[in-house]
Order: structure tokens, then sequence, then C-alpha cells
């Protein structure tokens, strides 16, 4: 099974991508680790994109392209694939449809994770993590028993300088400029699959099977 998975920032991505992995025994593609990889390998990729990072420069679609074909045609890949944090633009997209046909592994679903912006606002801001163990609550959802303080060491809990209702409306209008398109690519051919990701973890997932089990091989 060959699985995107998409949503704005907050959505749960992070959550339902490791449950789809360990259900459904595919690899699980990040762009931020596959950089990483590269990055830290100093394979040639790595290098050029070390480069453009350097100059505070994006770093160019054919570069980042390169990188997914050369990650998906890695044998963990064999028994499919969940793609996360890219394509985030049009151009992305039509590139990653080319290659994944190319490699005879098509995208097969397209996963949507879809939230209501005041939910979204509750996850962000309201989300703490310990200075030392590095445990996360949210004050709204997982509140700690002493106001401040980690439950599982004491430590002092933190919040992120950027998670605020005005970072997110930031991110939530990239995400609608950039992925939205995507979005609408993908629905033209049939691809995409929309879960309502503001409720329970758990009712998510039994909705995330639902919609992903008919692809199961």
């Amino acid at each position: 099974m060959n699985i995107l998975i998409m949503g704005p920032a907050g959505a749960g991505k992070g959550t339902m991508a490791e449950r789809i992995v360990q259900k459904y025994g595919i690899a699980h593609i990040s762009s931020g680790d596959m950089f990483r990889a590269e990055i830290g390998g100093k394979t040639e990729l790595g290098l050029k994109a070390q480069e453009y990072m350097n100059q505070g420069l994006l770093v160019p679609d054919e570069v980042t392209i390169a990188m997914v074909k050369k990650r998906l045609e890695q044998d963990d890949c064999k028994n499919g694939y969940l793609l996360d944090g890219f394509p985030r633009t049009l151009p992305q997209a039509i590139a990653l449809k080319e290659i994944t046909e190319q490699i005879n592994a098509p995208l097969e679903v397209i996963l949507i994770l879809d939230v209501e912006f005041d939910e979204l606002v509750k996850r962000i801001t309201g989300r703490r993590l310990c200075k030392d163990c590095k445990s996360i609550y949210n004050i709204f959802f997982t509140p700690t028993k002493e106001e401040g303080k980690c439950d599982k060491c004491g430590g002092e809990l933190t919040q992120r300088a950027d998670d605020t209702v005005e970072s997110l409306k930031v991110r939530l209008q990239s995400y609608e400029n950039q992925t939205v398109p995507v979005l609408e690519y993908f629905a033209e051919a049939g691809l995409t699959r929309k879960v309502n990701a503001g409720q329970a973890i758990d009712d998510v997932w039994n909705d995330v099977q639902a919609a992903l089990d008919p692809f199961q091989k």
C-alpha cells in the first residue's frame, strides 16, 4: 500500500503515521528524516541541499524530488510506503506522480486529516514540553497533576515560542496557499480520502483504518 498523509499543523499526522506503519508494515518516509539522512551521510544530494540551506535558501524542487526518488527505490519500500511532509506544492505533486509511476510504485491513496481551526488552536497553544525528559502534555486535553511540572520526572514544562495563535495562522495560510492545490490535484484522480481528525485519537484511528483497509493487498 502506497500512501501520502496530509493535514495542517496540529492535525496529528505523526500519531497516525506511527500507527499506520505499525499495522500495515510499510516504510515511513518523513521529509525531515530524509533530509537529515542525506546531509548527515554527506551524499551528493545531501551536500547540494546543505549548500542552499547554508545560504538561507530553499532547497530546489529538483534536489528534493531526487532525494524522494532515491528513498522510494530502497528495499524497505517494496511492501509499500507512507510519505509524510512531501509534496508541499503542486509542481512537487506532479513530479511525485511521475516518479512513482516510473518506479512502478504509484500512490494509491492520499489520506487527509481534517481539523477545525478552534481545535487546532487548543492543540497548538496548549502544548507543553518537559525540559528534562521531553514528555509532551496539553493543558486542555492531557494536563499535568501539578501545573507547570512534568508528571513523570517533575521537570519544568515549557511552551515552544512558535506555539501561538499568530504562528498557527501563518502556517495555516501557507497550507491553504500551497497545499490545497495539491489536494485538488490528487482529488481529480480520485485518490483522496478525508478523515475527521478532530475526534478522540482512537476514533480517528478507526476512521483511518476504514479508509485504508480497502487498499490493503
